[in-house]
């Protein structure tokens, strides 16, 4: 297989790096890219007077497959003349298939390769029950904590994070879910960033038979009670990710609609946001899943 990347990753863009911006790009310790540089020959080679040698995006490419390839099981001499001998001049570089990993998914988010997040993110169509959890506990989420966790230095227009969450979406979005006429509704609300999180857990919860909406944007209490009200959902999820996120909208939903129930999936939901029997809250993303369909009461059938 081919892996394509973008042409911003090609040489010729972008301004020399140092080790240590390498590095973090790529994941690895300052030590080792000078151990491959030492045994290797795959050093820096932008050289200027009394400056220390600095990294080329073609370096870097290379670097980039070097430690793919490594990841792969290709042993490191194998994997440095591979590196080394591949024209990386033109539009694709030809390696080993890339598995569906998180390394491998962080890599390509990391050199902004689309097509390559696109290729390892891919979900069938018409998802069986499980594969969509599977495919974002197992390959997505890991991905995206690992991209969080770290620094690396981008060029304008390039962050990973966002290449990983339009993968996300595309994904979800070409598997060609639709819920059954008459399935019972789950509005999920997404409160601050992560979209894709939401995404996800409705995509799952289709799989389920569940028919799953999920409403981005600020929404305040008076809106969600209107669209409890058009929409008549079984089951209201608010799905966060950070402690300092205001999570108002869920007592105000409790104290509107008692008698709805509610799921809550957020770290340190404080105890007032809880008080109501109805009102629950998921540790997880496998958990949050299967108590929603618990709850609308749709039994497993993949």
């Amino acid at each position: 297989m081919s892996v394509t990347g973008a042409a911003d990753a090609r040489a010729g863009t972008g301004g020399p790096l140092t080790v240590a911006a390498v590095a973090a790009r790529l994941g690895v310790a300052p030590a080792t890219l000078r151990t491959w540089d030492r045994r290797y020959g795959l050093g820096p080679s932008e050289r200027s007077a009394g400056a220390h040698r600095r990294y080329t995006p073609l370096d870097v490419e290379r670097l980039l497959v070097m430690r793919r390839l490594t990841i792969d099981g290709v042993a490191p001499g194998d994997a440095a003349r591979i590196a080394r001998d591949t024209d990386l001049t033109g539009s694709s570089v030809p390696v080993p298939d890339v598995p569906a990993t998180p390394t491998a998914l962080v890599d390509a988010a990391l050199r902004a390769d689309r097509a390559a997040c696109a290729r390892i993110m891919a979900l069938p169509t018409g998802p069986a029950l499980g594969v969509v959890e599977a495919w974002w506990c197992e390959l997505v989420d890991p991905a995206f904590a690992e991209v969080v966790r770290r620094t690396v230095v981008d060029r304008p227009g390039v962050d990973a994070a966002t290449v990983l969450h339009a993968a996300a979406l595309e994904a979800i979005g070409g598997a060609g879910l639709t819920a059954a006429r008459g399935s019972p509704i789950v509005l999920v609300l997404p409160v601050g960033e992560r979209l894709a999180l939401s995404h996800a857990l409705a995509a799952a919860l289709v799989t389920g038979g569940a028919d799953a909406r999920v409403v981005p944007g600020p929404l305040t209490a008076h809106h969600a009670t209107e669209l409890v009200l058009m929409t008549r959902p079984r089951v209201v999820v608010t799905v966060a990710i950070r402690a300092d996120v205001d999570l108002g909208i869920v007592a105000d939903l409790a104290a509107a609609h008692p008698d709805l129930p509610q799921l809550v999936l957020a770290p340190g939901a404080p105890a007032h946001v809880l008080a109501s029997p109805l009102v629950q809250r998921a540790r997880s993303f496998r958990g949050l899943l299967h108590e929603t369909l618990a709850l609308v009461a749709v039994a497993p059938n993949g």
